[in-house]
């Protein structure tokens, strides 16, 4: 049976861009960085969470994806309708206070919301939307 998820993609225009991203301004470490060909398979991953990796894959055609296909892709990255998350943090406001002094643009500051988190929005390097989020205690009764 399936246990858990442990990969998910990120489609990135510039993997070198990409991995410059997600290692200097998120923290993240590489896992995997191996070319074969034309193609190169990049992971990185938060050090809190080692059972998940996040695959930088390249915009390009290849693997079973025509220049239309990435085409497409590419305008969803662009208008915003692709992304990740939500990514969890133990305190939004200084996670965004050190993105933010780090270069990360945020769409969103820190806002609380009905659903119980409170949250942030991002864009990365390639314009995917991202969204960090922090629990809020729930209501005993």
């Amino acid at each position: 049976m399936i246990t858990r998820l442990s990969v998910s993609t990120i489609w990135a225009k510039d993997q070198n861009e990409a991995l410059r991203f997600y290692t200097e301004k998120l923290g993240f470490e590489i896992r995997a960085d191996v070319t074969n060909g034309d193609y190169r398979w990049l992971t990185v991953g938060s050090k809190s969470q080692a059972d998940l990796d996040y695959q930088l894959a390249a915009l390009k055609p290849g693997g079973g994806f025509t220049q239309e296909d990435v085409d497409h892709l590419t305008r969803l990255v662009d208008e915003g309708k692709m992304g990740s998350g939500p990514w969890k943090t133990d305190d939004c406001q200084k996670t965004y206070e050190t993105l933010t002094s780090r270069g990360v643009e945020f769409l969103q500051p820190p806002t609380d919301r009905p659903y119980g988190i409170i949250e942030a929005v991002f864009k990365d390097n390639s314009g995917n939307i991202m969204v960090l989020a922090q629990d809020k205690p729930r209501a005993k009764g």
